[in-house]
């Protein structure tokens, strides 16, 4: 099998520039898929873009299927009204650093963000807006809902190690799945609204890149 020949560059979407701490796929990732096309080149290769673990490496994830929600453009949440202008002005009161990642203040003034914007999104009850999230929802549920589950039982767990927690819910009994599943309801319903726009900034960058002749190659974590 013959392949033609082309070039590309290594870069991460945490290493691009941006507003809040860390690039996403907001903005500049548009900025530099422009550049890639221009310079000529074929190929834009990234490292995993699962939701990280402890050290916040891409190569030490939660899930293999998930996205990582701290690589969602704020900018594009408050283009659809989720988030509004004044949301993201307190970055500028207190900036990041530019040339270096400090993730601790990163994950808080993003996670904040998202669920506000989860919140507005699901007060909004727009017909079509929720049509395309059950759809989501449906399509994923293979690995959605444990996802979902395991990510909203490690915050009420304060980030601990599941094998230290309560054991019905460290063994799956499936009463306490269920008990787990009530309780934490509107943080699972957030979750899976995080991985909803996650696939929708995806896809929309994805074809944004193959209208430039781009291919996006990948890696998988560890």
């Amino acid at each position: 099998m013959k392949f033609p020949r082309c070039a590309g560059i290594l870069l991460h979407f945490t290493s691009l520039p941006g507003r809040f701490g860390i690039g996403d796929l907001g903005p500049c990732a548009y900025e530099f898929a422009d550049f890639l096309f221009a310079a000529g080149q074929k190929l834009w290769q990234v490292l995993p873009l699962n939701p990280t673990g402890y050290g916040d490496s891409p190569y030490q994830c939660f899930s293999a299927f998930a996205g990582n929600p701290l690589l969602l453009s704020l900018e594009r949440l408050r283009d659809q009204g989720l988030l509004q202008k004044s949301d993201l002005d307190l970055a500028q009161a207190s900036p990041f650093p530019e040339d270096f990642v400090d993730y601790g203040p990163v994950i808080e003034f993003r996670m904040e963000n998202l669920r506000r914007a989860a919140q507005v999104f699901f007060a909004d009850g727009r017909a079509r807006n929720r049509a395309a999230f059950d759809h989501f929802c449906e399509s994923a549920s293979p690995w959605l809902e444990d996802y979902a589950l395991f990510m909203a039982c490690k915050d009420a767990h304060h980030g601990t190690i599941w094998t230290s927690w309560d054991a019905p819910i460290r063994k799956r009994d499936a009463h306490a799945v269920s008990e787990w599943s009530r309780k934490l309801a509107p943080e699972l319903k957030a979750y899976k609204y995080w991985q909803f726009e996650f696939f929708q900034q995806w896809e929309h960058l994805k074809s944004y890149c193959q209208q430039r002749g781009l291919r996006l190659m990948g890696d998988i974590p560890i």
